[in-house]
């Protein structure tokens, strides 16, 4: 049997793809401030294994919660959702 815990996913744009084999994914989320009741955009950076460089700025992917593959890399890329133009 398959005893894998549920991963998180998430869907960003790459905000960076200078680094080898890695990127940088920004997720943006509305969250409600807990006194004013406003909806307030936060963003989080996430960075991700691209194992064969196809991703470039700009472009929507989604990533996966996966094992530390470095310092502050644990996540990886699932697919390209959208290229960018």
């Amino acid at each position: 049997m398959n005893d894998r815990k549920l991963r998180k996913e998430r869907i960003g744009l790459v905000s960076s793809n200078s680094m080898d084999k890695s990127i940088v994914v920004s997720v943006e989320r509305r969250v409600k401030h807990p006194v004013y009741g406003k909806f307030v955009k936060s963003t989080s950076k996430f960075v991700a294994h691209d194992e064969k460089n196809i991703c470039n700025v700009g472009d929507l992917v989604s990533i996966m919660e996966t094992r530390p593959i470095s310092k502050r890399k644990c996540w990886r890329l699932v697919k390209v959702l959208e290229k960018v133009k």
